[in-house]
């Protein structure tokens, strides 16, 4: 009962939000590079000769993505809301570029891939945080029209059909799906009625399955995906060897380090299984761990957003956190053979460097906004800006004014020729009071008042 009241008056301070975040990230981020080193050893050793060659990149990676979740964390939120629509166009144009022979490179089937100087990144996981930006903005600035669906549809559905479009031809399904979730998040957190994420629901579902029967590798991965047992040396052999290895873990693991499914007979054991070796190496103790942390990013990214004033940051940092830990869920659920397989990467743990990069990059704007809480921003002013922000140099964050109301001018009434005002005769009507000098009134004074106050 102690260690529980404890954990609730820590929540209560102003900046519980924000380095409650930051403790998960580094421990997310430090668990990621610990399973990463074990899970690659192996393969690593066997293309180049040493045990630490994928090990290196990632920390690379993570040193590149530290240096987007800084930039994250310090820019202005009225600067993320002003260029996003240049941001957006910006990644479009690098998913049309992808697709061009001898610009984009292809690798294991999709041509998804820009490779400069021996780096490799793919452009459709920053275009889903330019999009949850975009998006965002636009139905923020319609939020008083969403009861009408050309308002809320145009421009935000067309756009993701064209990005789902760009993304689609290289292929790639999984990314596909991720911006699918982005848009089904910025809708749901818009105030979309439920009848339209039934229809959506529909149409996903349809478009679904004819992508899968016109390709045969996508009909393989379906089957194999219903009854992995019938071809376990084929397309059931990525599915089985997962499971083999979670229930070789046990309750506590045979571990670190000390998995055999690294050695060969699971493909693609450090990138998109992952977690199989997470299940294999420290048991059902080290899965349950990593089920905690994403629960705790949940957890503290919809905080962020609901004690955030502003619209805006509401809305992105929900959007974020649903994209989050929606690939978490489908990364977990088709190793552990409750979903077909994506090939989608488990946030801040799978190796690779585009996921790692942008993971980093969310997690810095959910940092940024979780110092713009009012009280947050109120403590930061009053009480300066702690250890961790002058230790970052962190700028003090602005508080929240809501747009002012426009306001419309009314025809003055025209007075019979003769009458007095009520000013003019000097009476006030019964019970009221003067008006204080330099006080306003209306909408305008209203808003200023409350944006004060934040």
């Amino acid at each position: 009962m102690t260690v529980l009241s404890t954990l609730t008056a820590w929540l209560t301070r102003p900046l519980a939000s924000f380095h409650l975040l930051l403790a998960v990230f580094g421990l997310l981020t430090v668990f990621g590079l610990v399973m990463v080193l074990s899970a690659s050893s192996v393969d690593s050793f066997n293309k180049d000769g040493s045990s630490y060659s994928v090990f290196v990149k990632q920390v690379m990676y993570c040193g590149a993505g530290l240096v987007l979740f800084y930039i994250a964390l310090r820019v202005p939120v009225r600067l993320l809301r002003r260029y996003s629509l240049g941001l957006l166009a910006f990644c479009l144009g690098l998913l049309a570029f992808v697709l061009i022979p001898g610009v984009g490179t292809e690798l294991n089937g999709a041509r998804s891939w820009f490779v400069v100087g021996g780096v490799s990144f793919q452009p459709v996981e920053f275009a889903k945080v330019a999009f949850a930006l975009w998006g965002a903005h636009v139905l923020v600035t319609k939020r008083g029209l969403m009861t009408q669906y050309r308002h809320l549809l145009v421009p935000v559905v067309p756009a993701a059909l064209l990005m789902f479009t760009l993304v689609m031809l290289q292929p790639d399904l999984g990314s596909t799906i991720t911006l699918f979730v982005v848009l089904l998040a910025l809708l749901w957190f818009a105030g979309a009625p439920l009848r339209l994420f039934g229809m959506m629901a529909l149409g996903a579902l349809t478009g679904g399955i004819m992508l899968a029967m016109i390709a045969e590798y996508r009909m393989a991965r379906l089957t194999s995906f219903l009854d992995p047992a019938s071809d376990p040396s084929g397309n059931g052999y990525q599915a089985m060897q997962a499971l083999f290895a979670l229930a070789d873990g046990g309750l506590m693991g045979r571990g670190l380090g000390q998995g055999w499914s690294k050695w060969q007979y699971l493909p693609n054991v450090h990138n998109d299984y992952i977690f199989a070796v997470i299940g294999e190496e420290l048991g059902f103790i080290g899965c349950a761990v990593v089920l905690m942390l994403y629960a705790t990013t949940a957890y503290v990214g919809m905080r962020i957003a609901f004690r955030n004033t502003d619209p805006f940051i509401r809305l992105v940092a929900a959007t974020l956190t649903t994209w989050l830990i929606g690939q978490a869920v489908i990364n977990i659920g088709y190793v552990v053979g409750l979903l077909p397989t994506t090939g989608l990467p488990l946030p801040l743990i799978s190796s690779g460097g585009s996921s790692v990069v942008t993971s980093m990059l969310v997690f810095g704007l959910l940092a940024n906004f979780a110092r713009h809480e009012p009280e947050a921003i109120a403590a930061l002013r009053s009480l300066g800006p702690g250890r961790v922000g002058r230790l970052l140099r962190l700028p003090t964050p602005a508080p929240y004014r809501p747009p002012a109301r426009r306001k419309t001018s009314r025809p003055v009434p025209k007075t019979r020729p003769g009458a007095k005002s009520a000013g003019a005769s000097g009476t006030r009507r019964s019970g009221a009071q003067p008006r204080a000098r330099g006080a306003r009134s209306g909408p305008g004074s209203r808003a200023q008042t409350r944006g004060g106050h934040r």
